[in-house]
């Protein structure tokens, strides 16, 4: 491929005599002559020291700028936001956690546009920068490799972020003491990296290498660790072949691609966050991917890591073990991920996996296929009068498969969690938590601490959760998030009343509400919208352009009327 033709997009902004000004502004910066003849490539950082998800992410930008520098390229770092889930959890700030998605997305993709790079390294450590990277990627088209900042080690005694939130429940019972509770919190968090289960972060991480987008094993390093470091570096290299074999992200982003990486996670236990990202970034990708394709492949795919917050173990044991890479390389052998789908390394998945070795004898994180956790997926999405547009339930089978119970509606989150402290909730309730949506909230926020508190009180199997909002990664238990339509737009969710039976049946994928169909229309009819007090600003835009939670929760520009 000729020169120019690698710089397809930054020669537009350096050559010739009428782009003199933006060559000057670039010298400022440390370009050199030399330097204008090269491929530019982004390095999107999303470091920040509001989490220690992201506080290393500078670090790591500067290895695969390195990468970059040494492949024949010019990099050039720019950063973008981030917000922590963890910080934000069970206050008003939540409510922007989903929001963040969208406004980095937009960043990084006018970033990118607008310097004119040839192609985008982005590196990402929470939950909603990570797909907001790929999205923006799918949009430009611009080859472009995703890494992973990598899990956190353990705190002590194993110790992470869900252990803090469930700490907050067992001391409200009596089950732990003052002391105790800041021991947790003083040991849980040792350092920088993502949340250390098969949570958000790590689900996340490892459903965009099953998608092709980042290279072997970057989902399964520790963020503090030279494997992290050398993974930036080729990353960075790893997209000057991009540009010159001309792959780009909508030739590895394909229907069967994301088919492999909903298989990995169903296969990991992932979070039901996966269901959400997927079908936005699925979107951004030009790509017919909806909620009832988790249904349709987790039939046959069976749950087979132990990993928390529903199993024993941590993204860091995993790692210990191999990653990944073995567990995908017998959903390959077992025909349940298609090999012939390319990736960022210019390889398809069946080149990559081919010579990985099996996990070491012994190991019981990754379970054979006779032997699954359980012998479909944990995703269930349910129907029914209670969710007519679908909702999202994470059930292990240890919870059971079926609750029946009578509803404790609350408005908010945090009225919620003030009632299962106080020992309001009790065994066979059906807490219900509403307005908490994409549009309600706005915003959809997590409901962490009041699953979290459900867990550490010792009522988890005793006890379920239905909201419109979504859940963590770390929340367990028998919940169900999603539900749509969301109460802010009038979905049956807003016309349950105290004292309502429920059945939540994960097995025939039912959420029923059992009141009578006119029963039903005249709570309907009498039902209204309560007045937000969001009224501008990001949320209040958001609010009116997001879809629906079975949507992705995408924000939809209004059509342009020429």
């Amino acid at each position: 491929m000729e020169e120019k033709e690698l710089r397809r997009y930054s020669r537009v902004v350096v050559d010739g005599d009428e782009q003199a000004s933006s060559r000057a502004m670039l010298r400022a910066v440390g370009f050199t002559d030399e330097d204008f003849r090269k491929p530019q490539i982004g390095i999107a950082s999303t470091w920040a020291m509001t989490t220690p998800c992201n506080m290393h992410i500078n670090d790591l930008a500067a290895e695969a700028a390195a990468g970059a520098d040494a492949a024949g390229g010019k990099a050039v770092v720019f950063n973008t936001i981030t917000i922590s889930d963890g910080i934000s959890m069970g206050t008003p700030g939540m409510r922007y956690s989903l929001v963040s998605r969208e406004i980095i997305a937009d960043s990084i993709e006018a970033v990118t546009a607008a310097e004119g790079f040839d192609g985008l390294v982005a590196i990402g450590g929470c939950d909603k920068n990570m797909p907001a990277c790929v999205m923006a990627m799918a949009r430009l088209n611009r080859p472009s490799v995703f890494v992973y900042g990598g899990t956190i080690k353990p705190g002590a005694k194993r110790r992470d972020i869900v252990s803090v939130f469930e700490a907050v429940g067992a001391k409200s019972s009596g089950r732990i003491g003052e002391a105790e509770l800041l021991e947790v919190e003083r040991t849980a968090i040792p350092g920088p990296g993502a949340c250390g289960g098969m949570y958000t972060a790590n689900t996340m991480a490892s459903a965009i290498e099953a998608l092709g987008m980042s290279l072997a094993n970057s989902s399964a390093q520790e963020a503090v660790s030279a494997q992290k470091v050398d993974d930036c570096r080729r990353a960075g290299a790893a997209v000057l072949n991009l540009i010159r074999n001309d792959i780009k992200p909508l030739d590895i982003m394909t229907r069967r691609a994301f088919e492999n990486a909903i298989t990995v996670v169903i296969a990991l236990g992932g979070s039901t966050n996966a269901v959400l990202h997927l079908v936005a970034m699925a979107r951004e990708a030009q790509v017919d991917l909806t909620i009832d394709d988790f249904t349709l492949i987790g039939a046959k795919v069976p749950l087979l890591a132990d990993l928390k917050p529903s199993g024993k173990y941590l993204m860091s044991e995993l790692i210990e073990i191999g990653g990944i890479q073995p567990l995908m390389k017998r959903l390959l052998d077992r025909g349940l991920l298609h090999g012939d789908c390319m990736t960022v390394t210019g390889r398809t998945l069946a080149d990559n996996l081919e010579g990985v070795a099996d996990y070491p004898p012994g190991q019981d994180i990754i379970r054979d296929f006779d032997n699954p956790i359980k012998s479909d997926s944990h995703l269930a999405i349910l129907y029914g009068n209670l969710a007519p547009e679908g909702a999202v339930a994470k059930i292990t089978g240890k919870e059971g498969l079926r609750f029946e119970g009578s509803a404790r509606v609350f408005h908010a989150e945090e009225a919620a969690l003030q009632a299962i402290l106080d020992g309001a909730i009790k065994a066979g309730d059906v807490v219900v938590i509403r307005y908490e949506g994409p549009k309600g909230a706005p915003g959809m926020r997590e409901m962490l601490s009041p699953t979290g508190a459900i867990m550490g009180k010792g009522l988890g199997s005793d006890v379920a959760l239905i909201t419109d909002g979504r859940f963590s990664g770390g929340s367990h238990g028998f919940v169900v998030g999603h539900i749509s339509p969301e109460a802010a737009v009038g979905g049956p969710i807003a016309l349950i009343e105290d004292g309502d039976s429920i059945v939540i049946d994960a097995e025939n994928k039912r959420l029923l509400l059992d009141i009578s169909d006119a029963e039903m229309a005249a709570r309907k009819q009498k039902w209204r919208r309560p007045a937000s007090p969001v009224t501008s600003g990001a949320l209040a835009k958001y609010r009116a352009a997001v879809s629906s939670a079975s949507e992705g929760a995408v924000t939809i520009p209004p059509a342009w009327d020429a």
